[in-house]
């Protein structure tokens, strides 16, 4: 018998009636805590864990500090136990969580915008070296990450990176995470929209504030008004794009519900133009949606994107405005093409003003203390106050003479910042990798920068736009599905049958130009050691195959398998 829109087509049998739990959703009634995160939340807001740290913890050490504290609402303030040394990949998912934490913390420093002055970027490097082992890195969401930090520093951490109007205020935890933006918001004279405004008004009236700060999970955030459509929009919960109205002029377009992880899924637009001062409503809006619809029952779908799979966007937006907004939004037009294949605005370019700024490269992401305070100072040298983080785990200076460019340039280049790097100097990131992660199976850091330097040398004459990202683990933190070559860490068998560190293959995804997830071919998986011979090997048959003007992303999608073996 056909199934009909009252009888489906499976023969699952029916719950009994009052069985189901529901998806924990606040706003159908589900109100008890499901797991032990909603627990700890429901017990004490995260927020209040300061409290504890700084009169408690701080003084007794780190024996003293509540395991609900410890794995769960510190989170709320960056503090995350780091991996304790000497433990290798294939024990990852084994151990408990308290045999895998080390007695130190990385510590995620929340930098809004990518925006910074030389007098915080200074300030970081100063913690860093004081607290941090001079360790340092730029992430992918622009934040800053520091590790070896001890319970007992934290007061004094806080109090140095506050003092220059830096925090730490939830950039971890089931809260709205760092809002990213354009870095070169406000300066660009290809621009848009610039959404500033907006993020610093998102930033001050609610992070830090009991309205969100119970989320059923993680909540990421990006604005950009630019063209080159530079904040990866579509990977976020949320995004505002900038658009030009046909009548209403400069604005954003609205995508909602995209994340990647073990379950990727790109953003929907909700056909929505928004104007710059309406921004945070409708940021506000979505958020409370995810607080009080999101699924809180299971941690594995506890992100917006599955609801918003779920409803639909024309359900989400019906919602938004019916319940939240209390008005409809405007239609508009979606976006344009990324202006450039490059977003990340490495090299020197003019803004509007008629100075400069100029994108320079670190080596995935990863920096010192003492360096940060040397680009801050060289910044200031070359008469600049501001500096930006990229998504790209890379750095703008803004504000540059004409005739200061090339100094600073060579003082970039002093520092090993490459300001016109290879491509695969300016296209490789790594996550924090087994390093420092528990969550990690495979090193990432290391074995990206060695890549990076035998692809330069093997193969010099390659200057075509390329992205390579390396994950130490299957959660995706450095988007190894919208990567050209995404390498996902993984135990591998070698040639000999033993059990090593290797990397499992995702070829020709993309954001912005075609945006979509990279290819598995079956089985396809390398050793760590024989990594660089396989993307060599990938590479010289993309040139040997492509047709005119065709992007790696393109190729790899009709390849066959065995070019891309």
């Amino acid at each position: 018998m056909a199934a009909t829109p009252d009888q489906p087509a499976t023969t699952t049998p029916r719950r009994k009636a009052g069985r189901h739990r529901g998806e924990g959703q606040w706003a159908v009634g589900h109100h008890t805590p499901l797991n032990g995160n909603e627990q700890f939340k429901k017990d004490d807001d995260g927020l209040h864990v300061r409290t504890r740290i700084e009169t408690i913890y701080a003084k007794r050490g780190f024996d003293s500090i509540d395991p609900d504290d410890l794995r769960g609402r510190m989170r709320w303030w960056g503090l995350y136990t780091q991996r304790k040394p000497g433990i290798d990949g294939g024990k990852t998912a084994i151990l408990k969580p308290e045999e895998l934490d080390d007695r130190y913390f990385m510590l995620r420093v929340r930098i809004d915008g990518g925006r910074l002055t030389t007098a915080q970027l200074r300030v970081i490097g100063e913690v860093s070296r004081e607290y941090a082992r001079g360790t340092a890195d730029i992430t992918d969401r622009q934040n800053i990450q520091l590790h070896w930090i001890r319970i007992e520093d934290v007061p004094a951490i806080w109090e140095k990176l506050e003092a220059v109007g830096l925090s730490t205020t939830e950039a971890c935890g089931d809260c709205p995470r760092v809002i990213i933006g354009s870095p070169v918001a406000g300066i660009a004279d290809d621009e848009i929209v610039d959404g500033t405004p907006a993020v610093e008004e998102i930033h001050d009236r609610y992070i830090g504030d009991k309205e969100f700060s119970n989320l059923p999970r993680k909540f990421k955030t990006a604005v950009s008004g630019s063209p080159v459509q530079d904040v990866v929009h579509e990977i976020n919960d949320i995004a505002f794009v900038g658009v030009v109205h046909p009548e209403r002029g400069p604005g954003f377009d609205v995508w909602v519900g995209g994340g990647l992880s073990t379950n990727p899924r790109l953003a929907e637009r909700l056909g929505a133009w928004v104007p710059l001062d309406e921004v945070p409503d409708v940021w506000a809006g979505v958020v409370g949606i995810f607080r009080d619809y999101g699924y809180r029952r299971l941690r594995n779908r506890a992100r917006l994107k599955f609801l918003v799979a779920d409803w639909g966007p024309a359900k989400f937006r019906q919602v938004l405005e019916d319940e939240y907004l209390k008005r409809p939004l405007i239609d508009g037009p979606a976006p344009e093409q990324p202006s450039r294949r490059w977003r990340d605005h490495i090299g020197v370019h003019r803004q509007r003003d008629g100075r400069f700024y100029v994108g320079f490269a670190p080596r995935v992401g990863r920096v010192d203390g003492s360096t940060l305070a040397k680009i801050a100072d060289l910044a200031a040298a070359h008469g600049s106050d501001r500096l930006r983080t990229t998504v790209e785990q890379k750095m703008l200076v803004l504000d540059v003479a004409e005739d200061r460019v090339d100094s600073l340039v060579a003082g970039l280049e002093a520092l090993d910042f490459q300001v016109r790097p290879s491509p695969f100097r300016r296209g490789t990131m790594a996550c924090t990798g087994i390093e420092f992660c528990k969550l990690a199976i495979v090193e990432t850091k290391a074995r990206g920068a060695s890549l990076i330097d035998e692809l330069e040398r093997r193969l010099p004459d390659f200057d075509e736009p390329l992205t390579i990202n390396l994950n130490g683990c299957p959660n995706a933190c450095a988007r190894i599905q919208t990567a050209d070559i995404g390498l996902k860490g993984q135990l591998v068998l070698d040639a000999d049958g033993n059990q090593v560190e290797g990397y499992q293959i995702h070829l020709g995804g993309a954001l912005g130009l075609e945006a979509g997830f990279g290819r598995k071919v079956r089985g396809l998986k390398v050793t760590s050691a024989e990594l660089p011979d396989y993307v060599e090997r990938v590479l010289v048959r993309f040139q040997e195959e492509r047709e005119e003007g065709e992007r790696f992303a393109t190729w790899a999608a009709r390849a066959s398998a065995e070019s891309l073996s």
